[in-house]
């Protein structure tokens, strides 16, 4: 295989896959045996776009493909690429509006970055950052996970964390990082302005030098017994906080409130 081709696997990254990027999908494999409706579809899709068909043994298929594949996988050209800080910066220089920014400090486990990939899509996110060292890139776990999100959502690498979000500052972005020991409660924060959310490692959170660089640090309110969320579902939770806040901006304004 070229290195500028890759694999996703499983249904829904598949179709978005399709659906989006259909001329860069060179081969879609589909287990022997299964000719369910959803194959089908799949099927009818990749036939309509000249997309080579193949079938594959379920056995083969599990050798190949680790991870769920869901009997469904698809071979396609010039993955999408982690962008890079020259290209942030001109993103951020063209950017029209208050942006909304994702900063991953040190997200290692793949699964994570998908579904954080995948609610920065649902929210709107402008640009997802993580650091080039100590962050799991962009492989066929994040790609399913993410179902889609990784072909839309901008992801960017820099090379010091701490010093992007001094560059960011700069630009008058409001930097917010999360910590379960602080005081202040995420929903007491506002979330509305020109904003990078920071969110830390799966273990040990945020790095001091992110953390000092933070203008305000929140915590998620929690009412059980455990202290803290996984880290994906900690994100969607300030994300779509945020996204509530800034709607319920621009309504008040639109409305004169």
């Amino acid at each position: 295989m070229a290195s500028n081709q890759d694999w996703i696997i499983g249904f829904h990254a598949v179709t978005e896959l399709l659906k989006h990027q259909s001329a860069d999908v060179l081969q879609l494999v589909i287990q022997e045996g299964r000719d369910d409706e959803r194959l089908q579809a799949l099927k009818s899709i990749a036939q309509h776009a000249n997309i080579e068909l193949a079938q594959m043994a379920k056995r083969e298929m599990d050798k190949r493909f680790p991870g769920v594949h869901q009997g469904v996988a698809a071979l396609y050209r010039n993955p999408v690429k982690v962008k890079s800080e020259k290209e942030l910066v001109a993103l951020l220089d063209n950017l029209q509006r208050n942006p909304l920014l994702l900063v991953l400090d040190g997200i290692t486990d793949p699964h994570n970055l998908g579904a954080c990939l995948r609610t920065a899509d649902a929210v709107g996110v402008d640009a997802v950052i993580v650091p080039k060292d100590k962050s799991a890139t962009l492989n066929a776990t994040v790609h399913k996970v993410a179902s889609g999100a990784a072909e839309t959502v901008q992801l960017f690498t820099v090379t010091n964390i701490a010093r992007c979000l001094e560059s960011l500052q700069r630009r008058g972005i409001w930097i917010v990082g999360t910590a379960d020991e602080t005081g202040k409660s995420l929903f007491d924060q506002d979330l509305t302005g020109a904003l990078a959310l920071v969110m830390g490692s799966e273990g040990k959170g945020l790095r001091r030098l992110t953390r000092e660089r933070c203008d305000y640090l929140v915590a998620i309110p929690m009412a059980g017994k455990l202290s803290s969320l996984n880290v994906a579902v900690a994100t969607g939770v300030c994300l779509f906080e945020a996204l509530r806040q800034r709607r319920q901006a621009k309504k008040a304004q639109n409305t004169g409130l």
